[in-house]
């Protein structure tokens, strides 16, 4: 209890500093992602003319949203908890804590912030008639808490790293945007030539995007056994990192 009590001050704390001194305030976790959805619409659609597979979908923009806003949190988490412990020097210093409560606060805060705007975006596109299933919305919630468990995980190991690698930080938007583009984030793995299909289910995010897409859309869905496998890799990397973080935890204090 006094763990959970912890995670949850901090959490606060990482959601209030995040927003403080802001005009919008925490408006800004829907005007972020929705501003980016705008520019990445305009130039898929209008430039490229780019449009969601199937004869009956419902348009670009739902299909494009529906794996924008998890990537989005899932990215967003990486990126701040990479540097938790790093920006929590001073305080490891003075103070005797668990300190995979930095970690889980960081990615636990973003993945709160991103969910409401979530929730927000489906049901503006509900109401401008696009077909969104939320009768889905209780597996949508669980494969959303599932990719929280998978970024955890790359945030531990990450976290570790970055202590005694400080490039790791300044390299992770590339890494970052790279693995989103090698993501079906903007296109659908039918899109590409079919020999590459296998290559799609080696990256753990892709399972994500066919999910929400198959149960708020009705598109093309993953399987029973590829929900599974994705329940299997999440708390896999989820051990894994947390092993590698315990690991070099007693070593942190001699590179802050």
């Amino acid at each position: 209890m006094p763990a959970l009590r912890l995670a949850l001050h901090f959490i606060h704390r990482d959601i209030r500093n995040r927003y403080l001194g802001s005009f919008s305030g925490g408006l800004w976790a829907l005007l972020q992602p929705l501003a980016q959805l705008a520019v990445y619409s305009f130039v898929f659609v209008y430039v490229f003319k780019a449009k969601a597979p199937g004869a009956d979908a419902p348009g670009y923009v739902p299909f494009l949203a529906l794996a924008l806003w998890p990537w989005t949190a899932f990215s967003e988490g990486l990126s701040r908890a990479t540097t938790a412990i790093q920006d929590n020097a001073a305080l490891i210093r003075k103070v005797a804590m668990p300190r995979e409560v930095l970690v889980f606060a960081a990615v636990a805060s973003s993945f709160l912030i991103q969910g409401i705007g979530f929730l927000a975006i489906l049901l503006a596109l509900r109401a401008f008639g696009v077909p969104v299933h939320l009768s889905a919305l209780p597996w949508a919630a669980a494969t959303y808490a599932l990719l929280s468990v998978l970024a955890l995980g790359y945030a531990f190991l990450f976290a570790a790293v970055q202590v005694f690698v400080r490039d790791l930080a300044a390299a992770l938007p590339q890494l970052l945007m790279l693995w989103m583009f090698a993501s079906p984030v903007f296109y659908a793995r039918e899109s590409l030539p079919e020999r590459y299909w296998r290559f799609v289910d080696w990256n753990p995010f892709a399972h994500y995007t066919e999910a929400f897409r198959g149960a708020l859309l009705g598109s093309p869905a993953q399987t029973i056994g590829g929900d599974l496998t994705a329940v299997a890799v999440a708390f896999g990397i989820l051990a894994v990192g947390l092993f590698v973080f315990r690991r070099l935890n007693p070593h942190f204090e001699d590179f802050l």
